[in-house]
């Protein structure tokens, strides 16, 4: 699977890991930048480069990297297509991935230490989207509101 990665100063160097795990376990990392750490660097133009190319390259999987996350999670699902989930655990992770067919997982580097960004990282790859007609309703909804910018109707 091609995975997409893109970061800032603070995700730098996790995201040169998390690409070798990447390798190892046989999947084709994209590193959408930065190629070289910049302390003062911005993360906008390397993550929203990861989300758009995972919302364009169907079957493909994100990763992005921050600080904390937050703000790398805010910026890629701005993409439309894309559905970013902050982890800080591996049940985090494969429940975005189960519930919310997220496509995108944000990590904070400076919130986790590396052997558990990467257990983090291969839960959220080793887990699939239950298909369940609650969670797929209300992708649907996020979806449609997406695209038209209409609200869902209120229940009953």
């Amino acid at each position: 699977m091609r995975v997409h990665l893109g970061s800032d100063h603070a995700g730098f160097e996790l995201k040169a890991v998390i690409a070798q795990r990447l390798s190892e376990l046989g999947h084709e990392a994209v590193d959408h930048g930065p190629a070289v750490y910049d302390a003062v660097d911005d993360y906008p133009p390397y993550v929203l480069r990861a989300a758009v190319a995972t919302a364009e390259d169907r079957g493909s999987l994100g990763v992005v990297l921050g600080g904390s996350g937050n703000g790398e999670a805010i910026a890629a699902n701005k993409v439309t297509g894309v559905r970013c989930a902050l982890a800080w655990s591996t049940e985090t992770a494969e429940l975005g991935r189960q519930h919310n067919d997220a496509n995108v997982l944000s990590l904070g580097a400076r919130m986790h230490d590396e052997a558990t960004a990467l257990a983090i990282l291969e839960a959220f790859l080793a887990t699939d989207y239950s298909g369940d007609e609650r969670h797929t309703r209300r992708i649907t909804m996020l979806s449609d509101f997406e695209s038209t910018g209409e609200l869902p109707p209120l229940p009953g």
